[in-house]
């Protein structure tokens, strides 16, 4: 017959160390015996301990033959049992440190049991002091006491009770057949005239835009609703999003753009920017602005930056600003300068802005000054020496 319960007992150890350093030991000597310097208090497992150093000896029969440490519980408590270990640290680098341990041995009486505040445990004769003041322990009258405390503790062991594995989280793929299937849809959307079937509730619930104007048809079935500034790829984008949290994954709109114009605005991170701004979609930006920097190119970045100051895309025009600033004399020969110049030229003033306030630190070479001088006219420079670079998708320089 089997048990109709069961449970099991774990006993084990909570770790924790703490080094104490203990500067001018030749003048911490003669304190006299059973004086001690402490270290600062430290917590190991919810009780406080401390590290007593005694010079001259915890005892008088030791003195002076012998320094004595020991470890104290700090805190008020009853019936602490505790494994130790005491370290006397070799600074020479060799590693021959003077170790006293209790963990990875078996103690035939168990471990140490420290009944009340005050209670220590340790050596009286931890070395020699004759030895020890011309050792490899002692460096500039400095000496380092590393400490290490586990508390033992019993308990249920519930990672056995809690064995059942969790499966990861499905809930986008639920929410994206609900979308695919137009189960329960109850609103339509009618873009160059494809029409795309949704759901009130989803979509106020992920866009504060879409709740403002739902909110007043959220009785009506297969309610219809024009759109006129969006493709119908770029639409079917942007429910994929709200419905699944992710980009969609379409290897047309996906495909990566090339340093030119028509191609960056082309892509889908590019496309996106406008609805995930006119619809407070604040996530669905900065996913965009990541896909976006690894676009970053000498050619590229002035086209990319107009798209960043116009969507207000914050991050991404700072990293725009700082690459094009890092690779000025490249950018400025590029045709993307001169779109900034003749269509942004509020921005085209922020970059000069920023090379002037930056000075040398931008500067290519030792060339910072002249170029800013050709900047600030308005002027070219024929100095095409530059080091281009591009960014990773967390705006991660990767020079090249």
């Amino acid at each position: 017959m089997y048990p109709s319960a069961a449970s099991s007992s774990v006993t084990e150890t909570i770790n924790g160390s703490h080094r104490f350093t203990i500067r001018g030991y030749s003048l911490a000597k003669g304190i006299g015996v059973g004086k001690y310097i402490a270290s600062n208090i430290f917590t190991v497992a919810g009780h406080k301990w401390a590290i007593y150093f005694f010079p001259n000896g915890k005892n008088r029969e030791d003195n002076p033959l012998y320094v004595s440490v020991f470890i104290a519980l700090a805190s008020e408590g009853a019936d602490v049992r505790a494994l130790f270990e005491l370290t006397l640290v070799d600074q020479s680098g060799k590693g021959k440190h003077k170790v006293h341990s209790h963990f990875d041995r078996s103690l035939e009486s168990g471990p140490p049991t420290l009944k009340y505040r005050g209670s220590m445990w340790g050596f009286k004769r931890f070395f020699r002091r004759e030895l020890l003041e011309t050792s490899d322990f002692l460096k500039d009258d400095c000496l380092e006491i590393d400490c290490t405390v586990g508390v033992v503790v019993s308990g249920i062991d519930r990672k056995r009770l809690q064995s059942v594995q969790v499966p990861e989280s499905d809930i986008g793929t639920q929410f994206g057949m609900l979308l695919e299937d137009e189960v329960y849809s109850d609103v339509t959307f009618i873009v160059s005239g494809e029409k795309f079937h949704a759901h009130k509730l989803v979509l106020a619930a992920r866009s504060p835009v879409f709740e403002t104007e739902l909110l007043n048809t959220m009785e009506e079935n297969n309610h219809e609703i024009v759109v006129a500034d969006i493709e119908p790829k770029v639409f079917k984008a942007l429910l994929h999003f709200i419905y699944r949290d992710t980009l969609v994954e379409d290897k047309e709109l996906l495909e990566s753009s090339s340093s030119f114009m028509s191609s960056v605005s082309d892509t889908l991170a590019a496309k996106l920017l406008a609805p995930a701004e006119k619809y407070g979609l604040p996530r669905l930006k900065i996913i965009c602005e990541s896909a976006l920097c690894k676009d970053i190119a000498v050619e590229s970045v002035s086209h990319i930056l107009a798209l960043a100051d116009r969507y207000h895309a914050t991050d991404l025009k700072s990293v725009c600003l700082k690459f094009a600033a890092e690779n000025i004399v490249a950018v400025m020969h590029s045709d993307g300068y001169r779109y900034l110049k003749e269509n942004c030229p509020s921005l085209q003033s922020e970059l000069l802005k920023m090379m002037a306030d930056g000075g040398e630190r931008f500067s290519e070479g030792g060339k910072g000054q002249s170029t800013w001088a050709h900047l600030s006219d308005g002027g070219d420079t024929n100095d095409a020496n530059v080091r281009q670079q591009s960014w990773g998708s967390e705006g991660e320089r990767i020079e090249r």
